[in-house]
């Protein structure tokens, strides 16, 4: 056991080290990393697995039940969990998985990943507590709740979802009342700096907010929050929260999840429950703005009912299929799909989808890893094993950083090392 604690410790030092030689970052700060994206920005990593998979560094219990990811910043990781009915967000040791502070906001079992910002962490309960804390401590600085300081709502019942975002001197998030679908606080006192709102936006989907997290545009050459609620995708203004446009189509009646793919004037987006996919180009004539729909794909096509999409180069990756996560490859210029989509893949169920140097990490809801080449050529499955921990659906998001893959598991943290060798 102590010759276990050791090597652990030995292993992230040597980690960390190595990642201040080479330049590579030691953050992953909020939800799918820097950028929102689901890219890591590691390098030297393994492209292949055999079946017993990388290295276990250490496995960490006692999180509590949730589906939150991870975030990191300087040594510290911080989750959420609940633990006899009540919500907590959670610091941790990153170079053993031991806890350093719970702090409770909440209760039931929580889907935010919290966000880092300096010294500050955001998280978010299942029912609307916004809570600002110090990373060190634990300490509630200001807090929040979207039903009763905003009215805020969900579009169906299984709780406030979002990893807040941080942009600048500002929090922005989505308390998802008309009113206030979309809101701006300062981020060190909580404070009101706007709030959004929002006109008719169609028949499809249902009132309130859903379960994806706010991304930045800059279509047509305006700084913009864009995020998929009940009633589809929407965007406001990034310096007032001024409502710019819409599009309803993508929206489900049940649960719209995946956080929206942007670049430059495009947005791509999708959903399950039978629904499907689209690509748009945002376009401004003068003060205002138009949705193009570029193409629609329908749900036999591609439907990414959670666990995410990742561009990379002029391709998109995900699960494809509701429940499912058969490996799917398309163009996003043109919607192609170019392979996959019926396949199996090396798991079962659901499919949280992370890149890293060149693969992609298909982690599946009944515990399988598998290692998939991000290349358009062709369906290239590099290597999977199974997970060390297998509590309940396997949906958090992974975490690579400094080589080291972090997964959640509702009690468990598990700790890989996926360094090349």
């Amino acid at each position: 056991m102590l010759f276990g604690k050791w090597f652990s410790r030995l292993a992230l030092t040597l980690a960390l080290a190595r990642s201040a030689a080479s330049g590579m970052a030691a953050d992953w700060t909020s939800w799918r990393g820097p950028n929102r994206d689901g890219i890591a920005p590691e390098k030297g990593l393994q492209k292949v697995w055999d079946e017993k998979g990388p290295p276990l560094v250490w496995k960490a219990d006692g999180f509590g039940k949730g589906y939150s990811s991870l975030s990191i910043s300087k040594g510290i990781m911080v989750t959420m969990g609940e633990r006899e009915g009540a919500a907590f967000v959670i610091g941790i040791d990153q170079s053993n998985g031991k806890e350093l502070w719970a702090t409770k906001i909440g209760k039931g079992e929580p889907n935010c990943t919290p966000t880092i910002d300096g010294e500050l962490v955001y998280s978010l309960g299942r029912d609307g507590d916004l809570a600002c804390c110090n990373i060190k401590t634990g300490e509630l600085v200001w807090s929040k709740n979207y039903k009763k300081d905003f009215g805020g709502s969900m579009m169906s019942g299984w709780g406030y979802s979002e990893s807040p975002l941080i942009d600048g001197d500002r929090l922005i998030c989505t308390p998802g009342s008309n009113d206030a679908m979309i809101a701006a606080l300062n981020k060190k006192t909580g404070d009101v700096i706007w709030t959004s709102k929002m006109p008719d936006l169609g028949s499809r989907g249902n009132p309130g907010a859903a379960y994806s997290s706010i991304v930045i545009s800059n279509a047509g050459g305006v700084k913009q929050y864009v995020q998929l609620i009940g009633k589809g995708i929407i965007s406001v203004a990034a310096k007032d929260g001024k409502y710019l446009w819409n599009y309803n189509r993508i929206a489900n009646g049940t649960a719209n999840i995946p956080t929206p793919i942007v670049k430059d004037n495009f947005v791509f987006c999708s959903t399950g429950y039978g629904t499907g996919a689209a690509l748009l180009e945002i376009k401004k004539a003068g003060e205002e703005f138009k949705v193009e729909e570029k193409y629609f794909l329908n749900a036999d096509q591609m439907q990414n009912h959670h666990g995410g999409m990742v561009l990379f180069g002029d391709y998109i990756y995900c699960g494809h299929g509701h429940n499912n996560g058969f490996p799917l490859c398309i163009e996003m210029k043109t919607g192609k799909v170019v392979w996959g989509g019926k396949q199996r893949g090396a798991g079962g169920g659901s499919a949280a989808v992370l890149l890293a140097d060149g693969n992609l990490y298909f982690r599946y809801e009944d515990g399988k890893m598998g290692l998939v080449e991000a290349t358009p050529a062709e369906y290239r499955l590099k290597g999977a094993f199974e997970l060390a921990s297998k509590n309940g659906k396997s949906w958090p998001h992974p975490v690579i950083v400094d080589g080291l893959m972090y997964i959640r598991d509702h009690n468990t943290l598990l700790c890989y090392d996926v360094r090349a060798k």
